[in-house]
């Protein structure tokens, strides 16, 4: 087996290989200004990519430009695209279905990962098994999700109506999920529960596995019962986890866009049209770009502004 070459050997050669008044002006530098000339581009690369649009995003919030008229002219409008955002039925009618989606996807994955997490936390036999098919939901890729739980949903040939109808004996045909005005929010949830539970429980299970044992030791000297020591010490030293995955999992569902895309497009009608399906109609269907983004910002600003309060209860919770 070879050797690894000394690491100081490399650096004579490469210092040999540098051209002299370039290996000069390189033994001036501090070492502040040689890590801002590593890092440097990175974060011109990063202003570019997420400054500049968003920049250009609110600029454009402020004039009625369409993108499918470029030559068109472009007027200021000021406030009138945000004035009529906040003004539209369909755009709270769109805040409504987002925030039952994202309570009902946040409740189910809090409650079903925690759940995981204490089981497998257990170290029962077989748990490392049954920890990766756990997870593999959430490796999967969003496209295959969407169009494997459409045809699971398939009133004729789907197995999801066939389950049900074992369970309650209700007839497969008699209820249609992504058809119905009724199922059709709870069919999206129900996917979403499904493939993000795992992510919850892996937060979860971290924050279970880094309370120290001594502390149940200590409990269960003092004759505290199980059921005590999970509210009096698992509970309260696991719920900053449980709150980071409640920060993490809400601001992915806010902006949810391609499993509802996939499975209703907004439909039936529009009882499951989230504020990123809204935003993406009226952008790229109805071209009115400055309008839509008006709604990006408007959205940006929401998400942004609750996560900051909610950053601010959990540090409270870290603190404590």
């Amino acid at each position: 087996m070879m050797n690894a070459p000394d690491p100081h050997v490399l650096l004579e050669k490469a210092a040999r290989a540098t051209p002299e008044p370039l290996a000069r002006r390189v033994r001036g530098l501090s070492d502040r200004v040689i890590a801002w000339l590593f890092i440097g581009p990175t974060i011109v690369l990063l202003l570019a990519i997420n400054i500049f649009p968003l920049i250009w995003t609110i600029h454009l919030s402020f004039t009625n430009y369409r993108a499918n008229r470029p030559n068109a002219a472009v007027t200021n409008v000021g406030i009138d695209n945000y004035v009529s955002v906040l003004t539209d039925p369909d755009v709270w009618a769109a805040m409504q279905a987002t925030a039952h989606f994202l309570f009902w996807t946040i409740v189910l994955q809090t409650v079903l990962g925690f759940t995981l997490a204490y089981l497998i936390d257990r170290r029962f036999r077989g748990y490392g098994f049954w920890t990766t098919v756990i997870l593999i939901p959430m490796m999967l890729s969003p496209a295959v999700v969407g169009n494997f739980w459409a045809f699971l949903y398939q009133p004729q040939i789907g197995l999801f109506n066939y389950v049900v109808s074992f369970f309650s004996g209700i007839p497969p045909s008699s209820f249609e999920m992504i058809g119905s005005v009724k199922l059709a929010p709870w069919a999206i949830i129900i996917v979403d529960t499904w493939m993000w539970t795992p992510y919850v429980m892996l937060i979860c299970l971290a924050g279970l596995r880094s309370i120290p044992d001594y502390i149940y030791e200590a409990a269960e000297v003092d004759r505290a019962s199980r059921w005590r020591q999970f509210w009096s010490i698992t509970l309260p030293m696991a719920l900053p986890f449980i709150m980071l995955a409640v920060l993490f999992r809400g601001i992915e569902n806010f902006k949810m866009f391609d499993m509802v895309n996939l499975l209703t497009s907004g439909g039936p009608g529009s009882t499951t049209e989230v504020a990123s399906i809204t935003l993406k109609r009226e952008a790229f269907e109805k071209w009115r770009t400055g309008y839509s983004s008006a709604f990006a910002i408007v959205l940006f600003v929401t998400v942004f502004g609750l996560a900051n309060i909610y950053v601010k209860a959990l540090n409270r919770v870290k603190n404590r």
